[in-house]
């Protein structure tokens, strides 16, 4: 059988357009190999879900343009990409992403959890780091319990649950100790539950910040290298107002923002499954638009989430092949896409950015 040369390949791949990326799949540079009638994608973000649909989509392509029947395989890498200039990069984690929010009650921790399980779910290996300190809700989201332990006496090893580990204040107090620290013990823990956790290998730290543009978030923004963050809003006026003060006060301190997410979108009833724009329609597409950023998505509003979550597991493993689950995974990566995006060097662009490069 005749073997195809790599400009061919290249060819076709330019009709090909990969969602996530925002460009053809030539343009991404993911060919990776071609061997005789044998072709190898390499993706930039984790694609578990999508792997077999775009080895299909890119086979038939190359079959329609050049009359081979080829076997695409497509695998994934996943790189280390820019973060604020002067922050100490952290050993084994290649991307740290903030999930944020203006206010509370929008749903933040939720999609946070959801986001980091979907990342393992499509291949990546995942961190999740709970960074409120006053209200932490992860170890309940994820179902964990108990102490972490150290083998050292230095260094405390992660929690784990669902596939991913974790770490959170709420490990280390009871449920009922309320938090009474000053804004200066608040993050020195902060740095601490970050730094002094043996992760290992990470692709992603997921972040789940505290509500508002307070000391922990500019800690975080200052002192830890963010690749980037995601902004979590619902589409009411007075919590946009407030999501775009968090999408504002990160590029200030040169976090690029990933995109933004609209939760509690919309309300599906269900008993009739007619949807209904409850908290109103359009805010984040809007707010997107006028900042320059990227709309993610949007998450309706479903009770089995909040169930989910308050039962230790959350709706992306509960659920895995619902269509909330679906969104979830979509939105994850989307989120790795854009991250994928940020890998080229733009930093004589992005003054405050510099690209890791390990």
């Amino acid at each position: 059988m005749t073997g195809l040369m790599r400009e061919q390949v290249e060819q076709s791949l330019r009709a090909v357009q990969d969602p996530y990326l925002g460009k053809d799949l030539a343009a991404a540079g993911v060919l990776k190999s071609v061997d005789g009638t044998v072709v190898k994608l390499e993706l930039p973000y984790p694609s578990l879900g999508v792997a077999i649909g775009l080895s299909e989509e890119v086979a038939r392509q190359i079959q329609n343009d050049h009359g081979i029947s080829v076997q695409v395989t497509v695998g994934h890498r996943i790189l280390a990409h820019q973060v604020q200039r002067g922050v100490k990069l952290m050993e084994g984690i290649k991307n740290i992403i903030a999930v944020a929010s203006g206010k509370g009650g929008v749903g933040k921790s939720t999609t946070a959890v959801n986001l980091a399980l979907a990342l393992a779910k499509e291949g990546a290996k995942v961190g999740m780091l709970d960074a409120d300190i006053y209200g932490p809700s992860q170890p309940r989201m994820l179902g964990i319990s108990g102490k972490p332990t150290s083998k050292d006496g230095k260094k405390m090893e992660p929690m784990e649950g669902h596939g991913i580990k974790a770490m959170s204040i709420g490990f280390l107090i009871d449920d009922e100790t309320p938090m009474v620290w000053r804004g200066p013990m608040v993050m020195q823990a902060l740095e601490q539950l970050l730094s002094d956790t043996r992760w290992g290998e990470l692709d992603y730290l997921v972040v789940d910040l505290p509500p508002g543009t307070g000391d922990t978030q500019l800690t975080l923004a200052q002192k830890v290298p963010v690749s980037g963050a995601v902004i979590v809003t619902t589409p009411q006026d007075i919590a946009l107002l407030d999501a775009r003060k968090g999408l504002k006060m990160f590029e200030k301190v040169g976090v690029p923002i990933l995109g933004i997410i609209e939760n509690m979108s919309f309300y599906i009833c269900p008993k009739c499954g007619n949807e209904d724009d409850i908290f109103g329609h359009g805010g984040g597409v809007a707010m997107a638009e006028q900042d320059g950023v990227e709309f993610l998505g949007a998450i309706p509003l479903d009770r089995s989430i909040r169930n989910e979550a308050d039962n230790g597991a959350p709706t992306v493993v509960a659920q895995p092949d619902s269509r909330l689950a679906k969104i979830y995974l979509e939105l994850a990566r989307h989120v790795a896409g854009r991250l994928a995006i940020q890998a080229v060097d733009h930093s004589h662009k992005f003054p405050n950015i510099v690209v890791q490069n390990r």
